[in-house]
């Protein structure tokens, strides 16, 4: 992808979740708008919080409520530019279903020169029967300030 084309994130998800932690997450792209991104984080054992339960932990449902607020941030800007986690604040609101995966989606709903706001849901399928909720804020570490989301 140049410098000067438009980020789409269905091109970019394959790269930016098979490496590193994504990677060995397995999180996968599922679908995206115009400001939103929604992530799969398909269930593994080695991924429970409760092993007598079988159902993930929270901290893998973390990092996909992250990533997915990133690639809707820059799907919402149209550009891939070096971003922060400033705040993320997560609600579980009940446990995932035993050996169930989880999917993200999150929403970037407003940008200003260096901050991002975003809020989604960690749901099973049914999007009105959420497994969590998050509000996050994400800081522009870009050098060149013509790249700032928003800017």
């Amino acid at each position: 992808m140049s410098a000067d084309a438009e980020f789409d994130p269905a091109r970019a998800a394959p790269f930016l979740t098979t490496h590193s932690h994504n990677g060995w997450l397995g999180l996968t792209y599922r679908d995206h708008g115009a400001d939103w991104v929604e992530l799969a984080l398909p269930w593994r054992a080695d991924l429970v919080g409760e092993e007598e339960r079988e159902v993930l932990a929270s901290g893998p449902i973390v990092s996909l409520m992250d990533m997915a607020s990133g690639l809707a941030i820059w799907t919402r800007t149209g550009k891939f530019t070096p971003i922060a986690t400033l705040d993320l604040r997560v609600d579980y609101l009940r446990a995932a279903a035993p050996r169930g995966s989880v999917f993200g989606r999150a929403t970037c709903y407003r940008t200003t020169r260096s901050a991002a706001f975003v809020h989604g849901i960690a749901h099973e399928g049914d999007m009105d029967d959420p497994v969590a909720r998050i509000q996050g804020v994400f800081m522009s570490i870009a050098t060149d300030p013509r790249s700032i989301p928003g800017g």
